[in-house]
């Protein structure tokens, strides 16, 4: 098999953290195949644009999935986010 996936890393994050929102950045990492940083960078992208939302508890995050927003791509653009969370969350 190639190497090459049909998700972005920014999708293999997002289910991730709909499947497990209370993840520890290494943990999604290293499920990802993905560095701590870029891991880190992602989350802060998918909060700043309102696909997750992050919330402290005490020294940890917990991640929430707005799933009614649509994918970014205008290919797929007229599907919320959440109809691929679901098909993919297992």
């Amino acid at each position: 098999m190639g190497h090459w996936t049909f998700l972005t890393n920014h999708a293999h994050v997002l289910i991730y953290v709909a499947r497990d929102p209370g993840a520890r950045v290494r943990e999604i990492a290293d499920a990802v195949g993905i560095t701590e940083r870029t891991a880190h960078g992602i989350l802060s992208d998918l909060v700043d644009d309102g696909y997750l939302r992050r919330e402290k508890e005490g020294r940890r995050n917990r991640y929430e999935c707005v799933e009614d927003l649509p994918m970014r791509h205008p290919i797929e653009s007229d599907h919320a986010v959440g109809e691929l969370l679901r098909a993919l969350r297992g």
